[in-house]
């Protein structure tokens, strides 16, 4: 399927979402953007074909669609929780109604599987159904006072307009994870898409609009502001924004953090991810393939969970490594659309460069390819954007082992002893996904030890991606420390607040201090 198959245009993809060729960077917006302000040019890595071009606001309109999200915020944070979490609700119904058409926007505008596209809005599906669920649940704790006849108590309340930088590799469900979270929460939304996949973010905001209007509430609960960098700058920097929830590299992650602590904010950072799986010489080798192939060459290697480094016991190092290079010669790579292909394209073809340098630099440094990838050229590959993914034999301290590549490249270490193993897994400044494949109980329980795997999510017999959101998702060290999705991650949205209740006509006073006139 591509855009020369007649039963395909992009139009077809736009029409759901009353998006056209052209569209305002900004929304919603009342007013009209100058027609010579600067572009973004959206390119489906499927085909290279243009999808959009959205005019990307200056600071006046930005400054606008804060106000109104401020003003937003005073009369959503009013409503009842369990009617937010209602609204809510109508949200998820609109994207199950919508999940086929917006799946297939992702995996165009993105280049993922279409497989992977209705997953990820299938993830924004559950988590609107266990945002609905937690709009009855923002409980607080209740304290034992020192003082007689005193009741202490904790609550939480809304904070504010949320301001959420995404990511193109995930480019509505992690956008959704915070927001959801913050809608119920009673917070406004202000979110600044990748420029790379801006109309997965005009889709979405405006899926979320009808649902706002049908019940009435102000369209600005829900905003959407196109741009690159300097507009990420202006969430970050914006006193009037509390809390800012940026996905991405390191290199920005550290760059928004500094922004938003300067002015004494907070900042929700999801970063780099260099995922390591263990296989010992005990695992399923059969069950440890199929999650390393996933893992690996799932959305191209551009998964902040992607496995990025197999670290493999010496006695089934070459057994594995050799079922390992027979599967990945059966991987089919084309148009992500057609369900026969395993992979798409990279996201453009500055990523193909810079997996390319990847190669080139891992053989300077003494890595040997088992499976050496590159570009893609000839029919279905004219966008310039598909490779064939590449597997490396590597020494553990190989300089290039500790970055991040944002592509299909695998690195396969040996191992003798499990310690040695679990320190390898360590010791790059990632922290975010790990995993072990393993079939005996002490080795396991190992690596879930305090002295075991360092990362945010710790694995067994499974691969590194694939998070459900029910759990916390974020991981440490360079990845950034924070916690998005499930579990108590609602509470990054809240402001807590402790309140002591005097119910007699005494004023004790606390640790027994005595003040008399």
């Amino acid at each position: 399927m591509s855009n020369t198959d007649p039963a395909f245009s992009i139009g077809d993809l736009l029409r759901p979402f009353g998006l056209s060729a052209r569209e305002e960077g900004i929304f919603p917006y009342s007013g009209a953007l100058p027609a010579e302000g600067p572009k973004i040019s959206s390119f489906s890595p499927v085909d290279g074909n243009l999808m959009i071009e959205i005019s990307v606001p200056g600071i006046a309109p930005y400054d606008l669609l804060v106000n109104r999200s401020r003003e937003a915020f005073d009369i959503w944070k009013m409503v009842p929780a369990p009617r937010r979490g209602a609204i809510v609700r109508q949200i998820g119904e609109s994207l199950r109604a919508l999940k086929t058409d917006l799946g297939k926007l992702v995996s165009y505008e993105m280049g993922k599987s279409l497989q992977e596209g209705l997953g990820e809005v299938q993830e924004m599906i559950d988590i609107c159904d266990f945002a609905v669920g937690l709009s009855r649940q923002l409980h607080g704790l209740s304290m034992h006072s020192e003082r007689p006849g005193h009741r202490m108590y904790e609550q939480w309340h809304p904070l504010g307009p949320v301001g959420i930088i995404s990511a193109f590799n995930f480019p509505v469900a992690v956008w959704s994870w915070n927001a959801m979270l913050a809608l119920v929460c009673g917070d406004t939304v202000i979110w600044k898409p990748s420029e790379k996949t801006p109309v997965c973010g005009l889709a979405c905001t405006r899926i979320v609009s009808r649902v706002l209007a049908d019940n009435g509430m102000p369209e600005n609960i829900c905003a959407m502001v196109a741009g690159g960098r300097e507009t990420g700058n202006w969430l970050a920097s914006d006193p009037r924004i509390p809390l800012v929830s940026a996905t991405g590299s390191v290199r920005m992650g550290k760059a928004v953090g500094a922004s938003v602590g300067q002015r004494l904010g907070r900042a929700l950072l999801e970063l780099g991810g260099n995922n390591a799986i263990i296989i010992t010489e005990n695992a399923n080798l059969e069950l440890a393939l199929t999650a390393c192939l996933f893992g690996a060459i799932g959305t191209a290697g551009q998964r902040c969970t992607t496995t990025r480094r197999l670290i493999i016991q010496d006695k089934v190092y070459e057994t594995f490594r050799d079922q390992l290079v027979r599967a990945y010669r059966k991987l089919r790579i084309g148009n992500p659309l057609d369900p026969a292909n395993h992979m798409g394209p990279l996201i453009d073809r500055e990523a193909v460069s810079l997996y390319l340098q990847a190669i080139s630099q891992v053989k300077k440094e003494g890595g040997h390819f088992a499976l050496e990838g590159g570009k893609l050229e000839g029919p279905g590959f004219e966008s310039g954007c598909y490779v064939q993914p590449s597997i490396a034999e590597v020494a553990h301290d190989l300089p290039m082992v500790r970055q991040e590549t944002f592509a299909p490249l695998l690195y396969l270490i040996h191992y003798d002893q499990l310690e040695e193993a679990i320190r390898y897994q360590n010791e790059v400044p990632q922290g975010l996904s790990s995993s072990i494949m393993t079939t005996r109980l002490m080795d396991s329980e190992r690596f879930l030890s305090a002295g075991g795997s360092d990362c945010g999510i710790a694995n067994v017999n499974m691969g590194t991606s694939g998070a459900e959101i029910g759990g916390a998702f974020g991981g440490e060290k360079e990845t950034g420390g924070g916690r998005e999705s499930g579990s108590d991650a609602w509470k990054n949205y809240m402001r807590r607040q402790t309140s002591t209740i005097n119910f007699t006509t005494d004023l004790p006073l606390a640790q027994g201090i005595q003040f008399d006139l």
